[in-house]
């Protein structure tokens, strides 16, 4: 992290330098399609973050892995991701020729096409100002001059305000982190080491359930969204992998692809308020730790994740093990008394019972699904179902079916739940009436919870960058060749 104001861009010196000492020696001109085919192999580089690539429980995961991922098996070659703990070092791998492209989350700007080929767009962000709900909120670009300002270093909402300041406010200053991501910044701002963040809009909306003291202030540049683009390695012919990459992400585009992505990677926070976000924020730090090795095991005996049990017990119960609604659930899974007979559990308000009852009675719900409905809509089912009952979600599935979706899909289904409440559409169907929005409602809610789970878990365990040796060498060393020593 850098504690200096900056101005100027240190971006385009570091790659022309690369650029100039490595493309010779690691890119030889060729077709870089049909050299990425000739190998078997794509090589990307990305960055470390939660709407990039991360390591979860079932592996690799992240918005850019996913789609990285599709064009391999388009291609029909194997996938190798590489990660790079700050921008310039993204630019530097793909320089140097260690990636044949950067599939990291980057804006399109005039520096990096200046100097790196690119991909046509994939999808649209926004530079967005955020600041502390409660403290002064700045209506325009002339509020943030004296505000301590954190942006990322080298990043596309760094160059806007590198132009803001040029065109107009030449007062504007603020300070460019390097070696972290979006959740770092939004990080320092609610501990109070910073007045105000400029981040993209799309992380900042996947992010805000970790964060619910931030807000938006406003848009940096109003009316302007910046371009998300691939970058692809300088010095190689890569006219048929650029036109192989747009045509790929067209046709993502057009059969829904890329609007599932961004759902499941970017907008399950929509519809969540602030005061919902921050009252799960302090149960997590309050309430959850009674109960967090208690739900680790029983997720252990019955293969789920851990943050998606606990996520399920939050939404039905705000882990109170003592919780009791008025028509006589109980426990922290909120377990009928029918259901808790069913499935062998004598005190509901016991908190392993409780736990071991809800996990057995939903994997139960997820064994009688059709087999036809694929991981991981096959768990959105299986809440769903929880919820408001397997008979009740055939019905979904039938309206779904009926209407031209395809029942196997959890964003057709879910567009379909309300209309159990509507006489129309309900009174053709086997079990009629259901609460349908509210078990859309439902899964949403513990998705949304079930991610900041993840995130914090993420945050906790994010690998840190390596250490820079020559920071801790007596100064007389410093600049020595260590093999010169």
């Amino acid at each position: 992290m850098t504690g200096m104001y900056r101005h100027a861009p240190r971006f385009v010196l570091a790659c022309t330098l690369v650029l100039l000492g490595a493309l010779s020696a690691c890119n030889d001109g060729g077709d870089a399609l049909q050299r990425i085919q000739s190998r078997g192999e794509l090589k990307v580089v990305t960055r470390n973050s939660p709407t990039t690539y991360y390591l979860d429980r079932d592996g690799a995961n992240g918005f850019e892995y996913a789609l990285a991922s599709l064009l391999a098996r388009d291609l029909g070659v194997e996938l190798k991701i590489s990660t790079a703990f700050t921008l310039d070092g993204v630019f530097e791998m793909l320089t140097r020729g260690d990636a044949d492209l950067a599939a990291a989350g980057l804006a399109l700007t005039q520096q990096r096409a200046s100097l790196f080929p690119h991909s046509a767009a994939y999808d649209k962000t926004r530079s967005q100002v955020v600041y502390v709900v409660g403290s002064q909120r700045p209506g325009g670009a002339a509020d943030m001059a004296g505000r301590k300002i954190v942006v990322l270093a080298d990043a596309g909402n760094a160059e806007e305000l590198r132009n803001l300041q040029q065109q107009a406010f030449p007062d504007l200053r603020w300070q460019e982190v390097e070696g972290a991501d979006a959740m770092e910044l939004l990080g320092m701002l609610d501990a109070g080491e910073a007045e105000l963040a400029v981040v993209n809009s799309n992380e900042f909306e996947s992010q805000r359930g970790l964060y619910p003291r931030l807000n938006v202030a406003f848009d940096l540049v109003p009316d302007r969204e910046l371009d998300m683009v691939w970058y692809l390695a300088p010095g190689a012919d890569n006219a048929r992998l650029q036109a192989y990459i747009d045509q790929f992400f067209q046709r993502l585009q057009e059969d829904g692809t890329l609007e599932r992505l961004r759902q499941q990677y970017f907008r399950h926070s929509e519809g969540f308020s602030r005061k919902s976000s921050h009252a799960f924020n302090l149960n997590v730090q309050t309430a959850l730790p009674q109960y967090k090795e208690l739900i680790k095991q029983v997720a252990r005996e019955y293969q789920l994740e851990w943050q998606l049990l606990a996520a399920i017990a939050y939404q039905e119960s705000h882990w109170d093990p003592l919780a009791t609604s008025p028509t006589g659930v109980r426990g922290l899974m909120m377990l009928t008394q029918p259901t808790a007979d069913e499935i062998g559990v004598s005190d509901r308000l016991d908190p392993l019972q409780s736990l071991r009852g809800g996990s057995r009675y939903l994997k139960d719900i997820k064994r009688r699904l059709p087999k036809s409905i694929r991981e991981p809509d096959r768990t959105w089912f299986a809440l769903a179902a929880y919820n408001l009952g397997l008979g009740h979600l055939e019905d979904a599935r039938v309206l779904t079916e009926r209407q031209g979706g395809n029942p196997n899909s959890w964003d057709e289904v879910i567009k379909r739940l309300p209309l159990l409440q509507k006489r129309k559409h309900f009174k053709d169907t086997r079990y009629g009436y259901a609460a349908g929005a509210e078990a859309a409602k439902y899964v949403q809610n513990i998705r949304h919870y079930q991610n900041i789970l993840n995130w914090q878990d993420i945050s906790d365990n994010k690998p840190l960058p390596p250490l820079k040796v020559e920071e801790f060498l007596p100064e007389i060393l410093r600049g020595v060749e260590l093999h010169a020593l």
